[in-house]
């Protein structure tokens, strides 16, 4: 009985044993971004804002793209909580916001998607 109770205690001593994210499975992921999204530096915003350099910069911010107010007065700077509470649920997140996408529904997904927009977007 008592190995079960420590259980619990093992767990949170040692925080970091998550698995890691899988950056291939991030960028089979972003295939359904890429409909509207460009990673690449300089690349046009075709239908959404360009993603390089996203991760610290000011959402509703990127030159060139017409956000909507909702975007531009929400004041969140992109890292991955803000990306992940907006991926999960963009229009829970920031009602008012132009994103036509419904959300990632799939835990796993997110993390995965991030790690690849880390390695895509510097």
């Amino acid at each position: 009985m008592i190995r079960f109770a420590l259980f619990p205690v093992l767990l949170l001593a040692f925080p970091g044993t998550a698995p890691a994210a899988d950056v291939a499975a991030g960028q089979a992921a972003f295939a359904r971004c890429k409909i509207c999204h460009s990673v690449q530096a300089g690349a046009p915003s075709p239908v959404g804002p360009n993603l390089h350099g996203v991760f610290g910069r000011k959402a509703g911010t990127l030159e060139g793209y017409s956000y909507s107010e909702a975007m531009k007065n929400s004041g969140i700077v992109w890292d991955d909580e803000t990306l992940t509470k907006y991926l999960r649920d963009p229009r829970g997140t920031m009602p008012g916001n132009k994103m036509a996408f419904p959300g990632i529904k799939n835990d796993d997904e997110v993390p995965n998607l991030l790690a690849y927009l880390h390695q895509a977007t510097q």
